[in-house]
């Protein structure tokens, strides 16, 4: 097992990182309650494969729980999900003190993580990743959100788990399309400030979505420590520093938006496009060698993620998209502050670029 930790001050957290640790959960959770027994909130895909697993671990530290499944997909992460996840956790008797498990990926935790931080003003919760994409981004840090019609994660909270778990084994049952696009983020780290680890993707990424459990492994540490350091330098993302995290977002939230959060693009799907956009916008703006834009998009396509509004099934013009970037959450005195970069792993942010030279960039690519 690797142990890494975010380093928050008194707030600061375990990430465990581990094959089989889902059977050895309990132990791990036990030290952490205050009485013994906790809440698991999961989907039913996930339930179906893990639930049982997880719930022997813990009787096996005698501690009883009570379990929660939802509907699998970005349509649970709503109004409705909320409303009906923070009512069933009042009705357990949830107390302030309690741990609350997230098992699943970045839909549960998300979900999860914004109930717990509103429910009796703020309860506890531990993050269990099942999917690659939860592993390597979404389960760390303390973002936590649902989607309104008007966008991505526009209503939510930082809110910092108390404890992550990670067992690379639940890859294993994942669809090849979803580690795809948990995929998508392991090279976003490359991107932002890492260009050997890009080269390590380019080398690897196609034996990590095969089942390589040596590359998984290394990938999932490589990309929770980076995450890890991220946060820790700027929680909030009140510098610019954890904004980079946002690499292929703004753009990508834009074609989530468009497609309605629907299967049609899942969400490491059109953030893989949206890398390829961010890369391609910073070539024609001359900020980047076009080869380097060359470069991420013939990686992408090589692992069949989107690298083209086409390839991510857009086919509506500039300005639309750019009507949704008008209403990302990073959005500060009227303007929308893009990751762009200057060279593989030369990520920055800027707000030198207007949302009509965004639209004519994305007519462009429509075309």
């Amino acid at each position: 097992m690797q142990e890494l930790t975010v380093e928050l001050g008194k707030r600061s957290y375990p990430i465990l990182i581990g094959d089989g640790l889902l059977a050895d959960i309990g132990r791990h959770v036990a030290p952490l309650l205050k009485r013994p027994r906790t809440m698991i909130v999961t989907d039913r895909h996930v339930a179906e494969h893990y639930l049982t697993r997880v719930g022997t671990s813990l009787a096996m530290e005698n501690i009883s729980f009570s379990s929660f499944v939802l509907d699998p997909g970005e349509a649970t992460k709503s109004w409705a999900g909320l409303a009906r996840l923070t009512e069933w956790l009042i009705g357990e008797g949830v107390e302030r003190s309690d741990h609350v498990i997230a098992l699943g990926g970045g839909v549960i935790g998300d979900l999860v993580g914004f109930a717990c931080s509103i429910v009796k003003r703020g309860c506890n919760f531990i993050q269990v990743p099942t999917t690659l994409l939860a592993q390597v981004d979404s389960s760390v840090g303390g973002k936590t959100a649902i989607n309104v019609p008007a966008g991505k994660n526009l209503i939510g909270a930082f809110h910092q788990p108390a404890l992550v778990v990670i067992d690379p084994t639940t890859l294993a049952t994942l669809p090849r399309r979803e580690l795809g696009a948990g995929y998508a983020e392991v090279v976003k780290y490359g991107l932002i400030d890492d260009a050997a680890f890009f080269g390590w993707c380019e080398e690897h990424g196609a034996a990590l979505l095969a089942g390589d459990s040596a590359a998984r492994a290394h990938a999932i540490a490589h990309s929770v420590a980076a995450k890890a350091r991220i946060v820790a330098a700027d929680e909030r993302e009140t510098q610019d520093i954890r904004a980079l995290l946002n690499l292929g977002h703004s753009f990508g939230h834009a074609l989530e938006a468009e497609t309605g959060y629907s299967d049609r693009l899942l969400h490491g799907e059109a953030v893989a496009a949206g890398m390829v956009l961010a890369h391609q916008f910073s070539a024609a703006n001359g900020l980047c060698p076009p080869e380097d834009a060359e470069r991420v998009r013939d990686h992408l396509a090589s692992v069949d993620l989107p690298h083209s509004l086409a390839s991510a099934g857009i086919n509506t013009g500039g300005r639309a998209l750019a009507d949704h970037m008008a209403h990302d959450k990073k959005v500060r005195g009227g303007k929308l502050p893009l990751i762009l970069t200057r060279g593989t792993g030369q990520s920055f942010v800027t707000e030198d670029y207007g949302l009509d030279a965004v639209a004519a960039f994305l007519d462009g690519e429509a075309a």
